[in-house]
């Protein structure tokens, strides 16, 4: 057996998540659909972050294993010929059976994008957050940065996370701004069910000035989900980072990072 790992690109509001279900609207079904046209027999993918529905990705990694020879050339154009135009693969790598896409993941990385203007985006619609009101995106850049560190994200964490521990290590939180878009960055060892859409929740709670930036802090002392600010839309959320020991032959050396670009409007 042959094990492959590829590099995903995909807009979530085409698909009904990653994780194949009965009704087969998964990135996973049409990307193994695909794959076993390919290959000839049937493929199972794993990847490095499931995420929900309506969430895109732009450096999702899986792997699959397969008794099929083939060129590279063929899991990456062969397959895109077969996916739907919401999903790509990027690239396509050999590697031996230890790798594992989601096991050996040590850090992702995301990105939120949220349109803040008083009337909702049309074209952008699906692929940004939106937020009528003005926020203070210094007082929202204060906050986050209480984030920073080793924390139990319990306050932030949907009620059917299955995670063995609330417990992660936040290596990098921050928001700017470039003009009407807010942009959230969050990279840490893991991420729990929910965890980033109900971050982005709180801190528009500070921007608009419902709380205090230091109530971020609060939050994460007290542990309770009732407390903390409502789940905001999946439509702003990016998996744009993936890293890896640098021990395969992955694009990057390991850190497969690949940022959505800000749209314009």
């Amino acid at each position: 057996m042959t094990r492959i790992a590829l590099g995903l690109e995909y807009a979530g509001d085409a698909f009904l998540g990653f994780q194949s279900q009965r009704h087969g609207r998964t990135v996973q079904d049409v990307l193994e659909a695909a794959l076993a046209r390919i290959a000839g027999e049937p493929v199972r993918v794993h990847c490095a972050g499931r995420t929900d529905a309506g969430v895109h990705a732009s450096a999702q990694v899986a792997h699959f294993d397969t008794g099929a020879r083939r060129p590279v050339s063929a899991w990456v154009r062969g397959v895109n010929a077969l996916l739907p135009a919401a999903a790509v693969v990027r690239w396509a790598v050999e590697v031996d059976e230890g790798f594992h896409a989601r096991f050996l993941a040590y850090e992702r990385q995301y990105r939120y994008l949220l349109f803040n203007s008083p009337t909702r985006p049309a074209l952008l619609a699906g692929r940004v957050g939106w937020f009528h009101l003005p926020l203070d995106e210094t007082k929202m850049a204060e906050a986050v940065r209480l984030l920073l560190g080793e924390h139990d994200f319990s306050a932030f964490r949907a009620a059917g996370c299955q995670a063995r521990t609330p417990v992660r290590l936040m290596h990098e939180a921050r928001v700017r701004r470039d003009g009407n878009m807010l942009v959230f960055d969050f990279r840490a060892n893991g991420f729990l069910h929910h965890m980033i859409r109900n971050l982005v929740g709180a801190l528009v709670y500070v921007g608009k000035g419902r709380y205090r930036p230091e109530w971020i802090g609060e939050l994460l002392e007290v542990r309770d989900r009732k407390l903390a600010a409502p789940t905001f839309a999946p439509d702003g959320l990016y998996l744009c980072g993936v890293s890896y020991p640098p021990r395969w032959p992955l694009p990057g050396d390991g850190r497969i990072i690949a940022l959505p670009e800000l749209p314009r409007l």
